[in-house]
């Protein structure tokens, strides 16, 4: 008999983010263990074809809310919440597996209900009001879930503090071999490449005035593709000047993303703070690709020893670590760092899910 599984993404496909990636991620991996998908995400305007072999339900408007320092697509809408449970009683799944399960509002009437067996995964690290503020409503969705699971040590600390939930530590996954499908191509440039919201927290600024201050200098020029979108985009823009050296492609599809990162020198993640963990730093591994990455914990968790790191918020440093690395990339580095990138393989983490669906399935039948 084929599992069926409900992926619940609080989150709008139609805005690039982890969350949404893991999710579509996860999906494609079950569907190729034939395992039948459902999806339930917000925005029922998105009418956007994604890769992915599962059945997708959007449902309520997509609302743009600050959390944890970012601005989160989510749906405020009761009647798409009772939606969703709907769709999953149409669906009867052998388990519904939410991510981000606390942030509102879709999947909360199908958690209150709990009429499956349910499994979590918790991404946000950072405290912060919505979790601080919010303690009995949390405690009071945390009885709809058997199992839950975070992404770091660092989300599991948070969900801990917040709620007293002890989730079992696993990892972000992503698809290891869908980054060297690309050919690789190097034209003489020094390419580098970020990948992500266009937010404060983030630090592009950072990496556009380490870029301009050495460019400025003369020597060889570098080139910076800055690749997602978001509310810093016109600012952004403007600190670049117009300068030929900083290019803003906007958000990507996944293909032009992975041919991106297949042609730079190195990618830069000049993150401030608020990382649970850099999975963008393993895609660029994975992609052959060199790392230069501010240290900051969710960021030294993911890379181990084969990223270059430097002071958070530090141009100076930010363009030292540059060198460094353009210095330091050899095919025995490269090997070494596409290696520790498979230990995250989406094929790995689905197989982990797989044992807590099926341990969930025990908890919520002797629950009953």
């Amino acid at each position: 008999m084929t599992q069926r599984v409900a992926l619940v993404s609080p989150y709008a496909l139609s805005v690039f983010g982890g969350v949404q990636e893991q999710v579509l991620a996860m999906s494609r991996e079950l569907g190729r263990r034939d395992v039948d998908v459902l999806v339930l995400a917000p925005d029922d305007r998105d009418r956007a074809v994604y890769e992915t072999p599962a059945t997708l339900v959007r449902l309520g408007r997509r609302l743009s809310l600050p959390a944890n320092g970012s601005r989160a697509p989510l749906t405020l809408s009761p009647r798409a919440a009772r939606r969703a449970r709907g769709a999953l009683r149409d669906f009867t799944p052998d388990v519904v597996h939410y991510h981000e399960p606390f942030a509102p509002l879709l999947g909360w009437s199908a958690l209150r209900a709990h009429e499956y067996p349910s499994v979590a995964t918790f991404h946000r690290h950072g405290e912060g009001p919505a979790l601080s503020l919010t303690r009995p409503l949390l405690h009071s969705l945390a009885r709809g879930l058997d199992l839950s699971a975070a992404v770091s040590d660092a989300a599991a600390r948070t969900i801990a503090r917040a709620t007293g939930l002890t989730p079992t530590v696993l990892f972000n996954g992503f698809e290891t071999e869908r980054f060297t499908r690309t050919p690789r191509v190097r034209d003489g440039d020094v390419v580098l490449v970020y990948v992500g919201r266009l937010e404060e927290r983030k630090g592009v600024n950072v990496a556009i005035d380490a870029v301009r201050s050495h460019n400025d200098r003369g020597g060889e020029q570098w080139r910076l593709v800055v690749i997602g979108d978001g509310p810093e985009r016109h600012r952004l823009e403007a600190l670049a000047g117009h300068d030929d050296h900083v290019l803003f492609e906007g958000a990507l599809a996944d293909d032009a993303k992975r041919a991106w990162l297949r042609r730079a020198n190195a990618l830069l993640a000049p993150s401030l703070r608020g990382e649970s963990f850099g999975l963008t730093l393993l895609e660029a591994m994975a992609s052959e690709t060199g790392v230069v990455a501010s240290d900051i914990e969710g960021y030294r968790e993911a890379a181990g020893p084969h990223a270059t790191l430097f002071r958070a918020g530090d141009a100076t440093d930010l363009e030292r670590a540059v060198i460094e690395a353009l210095a330091d990339e050899s095919a025995t580095r490269v090997a070494r760092a596409r290696e520790h990138a498979q230990a995250w393989s989406m094929s790995r983490l689905v197989d982990a899910y797989l044992e807590l669906y099926a341990r969930a399935a025990g908890v919520f039948q002797r629950a009953r």
